[in-house]
Parts: structure tokens; sequence; C-alpha cells
């Protein structure tokens, strides 16, 4: 057999364990695991000492194009994504316009191919206005799901009633993402906030905002009987609630939730200014409880840019959010090598579990006939993130100066090496993710 590509050497890490395997690639899609020393391809990539894991996959990320794009575009966005070791994204709908119209996602999608470094899928923003088709949206090319915010964050995208929730859950077919946060309790405690204290960003919207609104959710989905993925937990008190409803809803954590404390603001100040914010010590630890039992499904960077004159302004008028699409992988591998998670648990929540919960077409799986997407990693490689590395268009990370054991060596997608050693290698062609539930007549 001839292959277009043979992986060599490395430790592939899957469904089935680790080992030293080769792989072997053929029309970008993976075609041989086992030993292929006596097999021969166009090219050999010599993997010894490597880890290979299945492509990363982010599902939270926000990329401002189109309107931001001083912020951040799809071209920047997705190089940052690559250049950390991430093969795919799903971008999310507070742009301007927002992405709440089929003409709006179709626009994306045309952006985004062949100029996106790394595959992607856009979530369609959820209104009242366009409940009752939002059915349709979810099964259209491109689409993640459909994505609604319960909570203010950034953007005008706003649904905070029960009626308003279920009249879109009524509608979905596919698994619909939320920001999980009590509006209602916000406008009350907006005076909590201290002006020029970004400490004070949690006590405003504290863990009771987080669970009760939750609570409302699982609560809804229940009875319209939908399936729910709640974004970004924070709280300790969600992560006991949701172990209890597993049935109907699934859940993300992100890297800052489980690194960064309330105890970081006195040093980092507004970059990590977040929503749902950085908090106490013991939701840190809460989240990973439930990464250690299995509550956790997924990782997600929410990576949400925004420039550093605009956070320099004194909270509250400097804005949430931080990057993190970059710096998901080798934060992670961190926490790997100190012992906090292990690597398949990793590849189960970078790879296996958005492959699972959000029915990806032959992504996040190292298996023949899958995509040849890879996240290659030198596990014992310790370095420094600087914000020098960043390929966001906001040139800086809240991990600035932070030593990190395990950092991402290549990234291939569909059979082509994107990125290696810190070099973009290829010239882009992303193209949108498949979803089983869409390819369905």
């Amino acid at each position: 057999m001839i292959y277009d590509l043979i992986l060599t050497g490395g430790t592939v890490v899957n469904h089935d364990g680790e080992g030293a395997r080769d792989i072997g690639v053929k029309d970008g899609r993976i075609a041989a695991i086992g030993d292929l020393r006596q097999a021969s391809a166009g090219e050999t990539v010599d993997c010894r000492g490597l880890h290979i894991l299945p492509g990363v996959i982010d599902s939270q990320v926000h990329f401002r194009e189109p309107g931001l794009e001083h912020k951040e575009d799809l071209e920047t966005g997705s190089r940052a994504a690559v250049l950390g070791g991430v093969t795919a994204v799903f971008e999310m709908p507070n742009t301007n316009p927002l992405t709440t119209s089929e003409a709006a996602l179709a626009d994306k999608v045309r952006r985004g191919t062949d100029r996106m470094h790394c595959d992607f899928a856009f979530w369609v923003g959820g209104t009242r206005e366009n409940a009752g088709d939002v059915g349709e949206f979810e099964r259209l090319p491109g689409a993640a799901g459909i994505k609604v915010f319960m909570g203010s964050s950034t953007g005008d995208l706003l649904v905070e009633d029960d009626e308003g929730v279920a009249s879109i859950l009524r509608n979905t077919r596919r698994r619909a993402a939320f920001h999980s946060e009590d509006e209602f309790r916000l406008r009350e405690r907006l005076g909590e906030r201290i002006v020029g204290d970004p400490s004070s960003h949690p006590v405003w919207r504290d863990e009771i905002a987080a669970l009760r609104c939750t609570e409302r959710l699982v609560r809804i989905a229940r009875q319209v009987r939908a399936r729910i993925h709640v974004l970004h937990i924070s709280t300790a008190e969600e992560i006991l609630f949701l172990e209890q409803h597993k049935d109907v809803a699934t859940c993300e954590a992100t890297p800052h939730h489980l690194t960064l404390s309330a105890d970081d603001y006195a040093r980092l100040g507004t970059l990590i200014q977040m929503n749902p914010p950085v908090r106490a010590a013991r939701h840190r630890d809460g989240v990973w409880h439930g990464i250690a039992q299995g509550i956790v499904d997924v990782l997600g960077s929410d990576h949400a840019p925004h420039t550093l004159a605009e956070k320099a302004k004194p909270y509250p008028a400097s804005p949430s959010g931080m990057t993190g699409v970059q710096t998901l992988v080798p934060i992670m591998l961190d926490h790997v090598n100190a012992g906090r998670l292990t690597l398949q648990r990793f590849v189960d929540l970078s790879s296996h579990g958005p492959q699972r919960i959000f029915g990806m077409a032959r992504k996040g799986r190292i298996a023949a006939g899958y995509d040849a997407d890879f996240t290659i990693v030198d596990m014992k490689r310790r370095q420094t993130i600087t914000n020098a590395q960043a390929g966001s268009k906001a040139g800086w990370t809240p991990y600035d100066g932070r030593e990190v054991t395990g950092w991402p060596i290549g990234t291939v997608i569909r059979g082509r090496r994107v990125m290696w050693e810190g070099e973009i290698a290829t010239p882009s062609q992303g193209k949108a993710v498949e979803f089983s539930e869409a390819l369905v007549v």
C-alpha cells in the first residue's frame, strides 16, 4: 500500500488506549493504524518521542467576524487555533450582524472556507424572533447547533425568560448550547460592582446566578423533552446538580476555570474578567471534581479576545473575555503532567467528547475512515507561554510568562501538516465540519 502520509514511531492515544503505532493517511482520511514499516508514502513524518492525539476540537470560540475585526477575525483566530494544536472550532453567534439567520450563517461559512486555517462550524443564535426556524437552521451546512444566552454577556443576544427559552427548545432537534446565568439576578445585583475593582465581578455575577439559571434550564428541557449543553461551568454547585441530570444535560469546562481563581485578580485584573467569572478556589476545585467524576463532557476555551486598550478601561467599563484557543492544549497538558487528569481523559474531553455529544461526522477519533486530524504533542517539553507567540490579533494571553510542561508540536488536518514546530506549514484550507444528524433526510 502506498499512502500520502505516514506518521511513524509515535505513541497513539485513542479509544483503545496508548501504544506505539504508525498511522497511514490516504486522500485526507485515516487508512491504516499499526506497523507500517514495509509501506511507503509521499511524506513520512518521524514522531518518535511524541504523542499523537485525535485532533483537538474547541467547541466554543469567538472570532469576532463580521463586525468586530479590530479584535479578531476568522483568519487570525484560526491561526491561533492551529498554532495551539486545535484542528476544528465551533464559533459563536454574537457578531455584527448576529448569526441568527440562514443568510448570516451562509456568509460565515463562505468567509471561513479556504481562509480559516482549521476546520469550523458556527453556532446559530436562538432568539424569540427565530424560535420557529431553529429546527431548520441547525440542519444547515456548517451549523454547530443553536446557542442561547440566558444571561447578558457580549453582543445583543439575550433570552432570559422561561417561555422564551422553551419556545426555542420546543423546535430544536439537536443539542442546544446555553450561557447559563440568571439575568434577573444579575440586574438585581448591579450595585455589587465596585468601580476599578474587577475582583467584585464574581461578587456581582455570583454562584447563585449560575446555579439558579442552570436549574431553570434543566427544568425547561425536561418539560419540552429537549437536549441541552451548559457552557463554561464555573461553580461547584452546578457540577453536583448536573450529576443528577446527565440524561438531558451535558456540560463544558474551560481551562481558565480549571487554572485560575479569584486570588489572581490582584495580579491580572481585568485580563481575567470573564462571564461567568473566575471564582474562589473552591469552585475551581468543584469543576475539577466534575472532571474526575466524568460529569464534565468537553473542554472549550471560550476564546473571546479584546484589545489591551479595551481591557485597560477601569472595571466595569472593561469588557469581559480573554484569549484562550492557542493555550487550551499547553495549559491542559501541564495539568496532565501535574497528575490532575490522565492524557486519555484529556483526549476524551477534547476529541471524543465533542464527537459524541455533537454528532460530528468523521471527526474526533483516530480510527480508519475518519478524517486524518491529529494533534501531535511533546509531553516532556518545558516551554514558557508568552504574548509574543500569540497568533490572535489581540496579541496577549493571561498566561504570559507561565511555564508549562507539554507542548503542541504539530497540527495535522485532513492529512495536511498545517502547523509544525510553531510555524504555519501550509496555506489555509479550512472546511465546514459535517454533523451526522444534519446529514439525515
